[in-house]
């Protein structure tokens, strides 16, 4: 199968530089978690529950800051190939730590002294772009729960195909493809998160991430407009709530 066509088209039809279509919303399961949200990115969704600040267990307990805590569940029906994954797999395992330790760098734990931020993320399908798409799940549920945050953690993944750069890549294209996946802060160019588990040419690695944080930056502000519209829906059944009650 041809990855990237002569006419400048990739298999689903993109061009180089287009993100797969995204589609989040927050405040997804306000009666079970204190935060929630929802997020597609193409074919691959995720769904993420946050619950706290509350009162540790004594071990987990940390008297100068908040502790955080983020576990990572992929369902069995995630992938065409059906098979259970547990939390003990080597490979959970490490994406569960590298989302902890992106996290605790925008997560004003000081604020939450002696408590635990616990965050469970479910994957309910892979297309591609798994830990981007993790990143940004919990990145709204943060919000959605009101924890303090030095800023958005958006993240895309981008990859290398010959020469040409494809932004955002899907399940097939990062089989074949070398690729990095980046998470930054806000609107800026500071990196919180860079994974590459694959070789990329050097003398394009400078091009990639320019390309992927403009991806992370059309990301923020998609996720930003969910943020805001959730609030003006909020703010308006407060009104009517009001009223009504006059």
């Amino acid at each position: 199968m041809e990855l990237y066509s002569p006419e400048g088209l990739r298999v689903d039809g993109r061009r180089w530089n287009e993100l797969r279509r995204f589609y989040c919303r927050i405040n997804t399961h306000p009666i079970v978690a204190d935060g929630s949200a929802y997020v597609e990115a193409g074919n691959t969704k995720i769904v993420c529950l946050l619950n706290g600040p509350h009162e540790p267990t004594r071990s987990q307990m940390n008297t100068q800051k908040g502790s955080l805590d983020i576990k990572l569940h992929v369902s069995p029906f995630s992938t065409t190939e059906r098979r259970k994954v547990t939390r003990n797999d080597r490979r959970i395992q490490e994406l569960s730590t590298i989302l902890k330790n992106t996290f605790e760098q925008v997560v004003i734990l000081k604020n939450y002294p002696r408590t635990i931020i616990e965050v469970n993320v479910r994957v309910l399908a892979q297309d591609g772009g798994l830990l981007a798409a993790c990143c940004n799940a919990i990145t709204l549920a943060l919000v959605d729960a009101g924890i303090a945050l030095y800023d958005y953690i958006s993240a895309v993944s981008a990859g290398v195909f010959d020469n040409q750069i494809l932004l955002d890549l899907n399940r097939l294209e990062e089989q074949d493809l070398s690729s990095v996946t980046i998470g930054v802060v806000g609107k800026t160019k500071k990196l919180s998160l860079v994974l590459s588990e694959t070789r990329l040419p050097q003398d394009r690695l400078a091009k990639v991430f320019e390309v992927a944080v403009n991806g992370c930056h059309q990301l923020k502000d998609q996720m930003d407009a969910q943020v805001a519209k959730k609030g003006r829906e909020k703010a308006i059944t407060e009104e009517l709530k009001t009223n009504w009650v006059q």
